[in-house]
């Protein structure tokens, strides 16, 4: 009989996938099979205890297959989180990995599938602002595509858990803290090349997610009782922020003076519309410097409700925005340090 839970997890070489992997190994409950595409970010995982990197392609339905062999829990969190991109990519991405790794969970006798999602399926409007979400709250259409098939994955997994795999699936908001490479890096880049500047009023509230908030509610899914399963729960701190105080925060603990000037949401995604219809004329896959979708995003509201999750989970979030902010700066200076 084993006494530790094998666990595969998808997008190790990611941010979540990254700390949770780290979490896990420190735990030492779990053996962990780590895995992604960058066998160069990868193997540095093993300096983990009970940490075994392997690379995969998850659009490749072969590798999936030996991946979840004598595996009791798949951890999915790996995907393409983008506002910019082909639709095949998001497709081959969220979609057919995630049913290639169903696929393999039922042919290899996977107990369960903690499926990582995102609230970006929430708005179906540009410049929408949305309060206190409940998960049953589906739109009819995206803003995003990274949106819509991260929705399509979801319903992968539903169809799965009503054929008979435990399944439970988070959405998780606005992760951030040590390790994070897309959100506030995003801002340090505008500052750097002098483009931030806040977009509104500048009141918008949003919900965010400590990273280790995030691990936290992952192992819970776990080891989840049934009663939590064929779930979908929202992830939060469970303290809307506003995020232009945030950002405001962030640049003076690193040091970076902001002379925050505002401009009207109306006019910069008419910028924002510019810059996308060009990237299409001329065929770039490079994302805009500014997108409808990110421009929307940043200038409203959203705040998600987490009774659910408090209730079925035990989901009760422990880490501040004070300590995820704290271990950011700190992180990012060493890596600025290293540079």
């Amino acid at each position: 009989m084993k006494n530790k839970l094998s666990i595969l997890a998808t997008g190790a070489t990611g941010f979540l996938g990254g700390r949770l992997v780290e979490s896990l190994s420190k735990s030492g409950n779990y053996n962990i099979i780590a895995t992604g595409r960058n066998t160069h970010k990868g193997k540095p995982l093993e300096q983990f205890a009970n940490v075994t990197f392997k690379a995969a392609d998850l659009s490749n339905a072969t590798d999936v297959q030996k991946l979840c062999k004598d595996i009791d829990v798949v951890v999915h969190s790996a995907a393409l989180s983008s506002l910019w991109g082909k639709r095949q990519d998001f497709y081959d991405a969220n979609v057919l990995a995630t049913q290639n790794i169903v696929d393999a969970c039922r042919a290899q006798g996977v107990k369960r599938l903690v499926h990582i999602s995102t609230p970006s399926i929430y708005p179906q409007h540009l410049g929408q602002h949305l309060y206190n979400v409940e998960e049953t709250f589906i739109p009819k259409t995206f803003i995003s595509i990274y949106g819509e098939t991260k929705y399509e994955s979801e319903k992968v997994v539903q169809k799965v858990f009503k054929q008979g795999l435990e399944t439970i699936i988070l959405r998780p908001r606005a992760i951030y803290g040590r390790g994070d490479y897309t959100i506030m890096p995003r801002v340090l880049k505008a500052y750097h090349a002098g483009r931030l500047k806040i977009i509104g009023d500048g009141k918008n509230m949003n919900d965010m997610a400590h990273v280790q908030n995030v691990v936290d509610a992952i192992i819970l899914s776990i080891h989840a009782e049934d009663k939590a399963l064929g779930e979908a729960y929202n992830i939060t701190d469970g303290q809307p922020v506003e995020l232009w105080t945030v950002v405001a925060r962030v640049l003076k603990e690193l040091g970076l003076p902001w002379k925050a000037k505002k401009v009207p949401y109306a006019v910069v995604d008419k910028v924002a519309w510019a810059m996308e219809k060009w990237a299409k004329l001329t065929k770039s896959d490079k994302e805009p410097l500014l997108t409808r979708a990110s421009v929307s995003v940043a200038s409203h509201s959203t705040t998600l409700s987490i009774q659910k999750a408090k209730r079925l989970l035990n989901y009760h979030p422990k880490h501040t925005l004070n300590d995820g902010l704290k271990e950011f700066v700190t992180w990012w200076k060493e890596q600025e340090q290293t540079v």
